[in-house]
């Protein structure tokens, strides 16, 4: 599927949109190799992104999200799929258009909240859940216009959403 173009597909969203579960899914289906640039730093970091937070700072992790998204697009046919804050960067955002077709993943608010409900893992989240989510989406209102297409995973299954892209795929690649 899409031989013509060895571009990557990036999979792009705030953090519970879907982005691993469906770039996993998509990646199976076209067999393409799938990478998540967020289990890449954490293997070669050998602790959880958590840890990182804790201990190197936010600063630290976005050079080492960079310094990943670089080593990661030098390759072809894969699914990438990213941390929701890789976008905070110019740079990431200018790498990832250039470098792959871009599907931005989105869903409501309440959706995201209700999804991340009892996740301890999201250094970002410390706090009130609701607040936090409604917080950071505002203040990342409008980085992720970047993408070639964008598609809204609430109430959707991942078959759903997969399909849905799958179809935006075709139509970009004429396939």
């Amino acid at each position: 599927m899409f031989a013509s173009d060895k571009r990557n597909i990036i999979v792009i969203g705030f953090m519970g949109t879907g982005k691993s579960t469906v770039g996993a899914s998509l990646a199976k289906r076209m067999g393409w190799t799938w990478v998540d640039t967020d289990q890449r730093i954490e293997a070669e970091e050998g602790r959880p992104i958590s840890e990182l937070f804790e201990k190197e700072g936010e600063n630290y992790f976005r050079q080492r999200e960079t310094a990943i998204l670089q080593s990661v697009l030098k390759n072809r046919c894969q699914v990438v799929t990213t941390g929701g804050g890789i976008v905070l960067s110019p740079l990431n955002r200018q790498l990832m258009r250039e470098n792959g077709w871009v599907v931005a993943l989105t869903a409501s608010a309440d959706e995201i909240v209700r999804r991340l409900a009892g996740d301890a893992t999201r250094p970002l989240l410390r706090g009130s859940l609701e607040e936090r989510v409604r917080r950071l989406l505002k203040e990342r209102d409008g980085l992720y216009d970047f993408a070639h297409f964008k598609v809204d995973t609430t109430g959707k299954t991942i078959e759903d959403v997969t399909a849905e892209i799958e179809k935006a795929l075709a139509q970009v690649f004429g396939q």
